[in-house]
């Protein structure tokens, strides 16, 4: 699982615990009659919203490094493939880059040329 997929997923469980231990103590105060019964549900309800938006927030986060990175499953994948294609086209040009320049020091002449009287 990609870092990026993996926060929002680490974040969407705090958030969902958090949320039901919430639910938890709204429902225990709602049955002994406690002043903060009523507070308590109108927060729970609030993190039940966050948490669904943060499980969401997981599907996208995960849909939107797929499609950015490809799917990378098995070892023969095409992502793999097309990195490997990038880098060589990536070394092809650097090298092309070096043969143009001549690899030569800067300020020198070609050893062909003769000194000029």
């Amino acid at each position: 699982m990609p870092d990026a997929v993996r926060a929002a997923a680490v974040r969407a469980v705090l958030i969902m615990s958090l949320t039901i231990i919430q639910a938890m103590v709204a429902f225990l105060s709602t049955l002994t009659g406690s002043w903060l019964a009523f507070p308590m549900v109108l927060s729970s309800v609030a993190s039940t919203v966050v948490a669904t938006w943060a499980v969401l927030d997981v599907w996208v986060t995960r849909q939107v490094w797929n499609q950015r990175h490809g799917v990378v499953s098995e070892p023969s994948s095409t992502a793999r493939q097309m990195r490997r294609e990038r880098r060589r086209a990536q070394r092809a040009a650097r090298a092309a880059e070096r043969d143009e320049a001549g690899g030569r020091i800067r300020g020198r002449r070609n050893a062909g040329d003769l000194s000029r009287a």
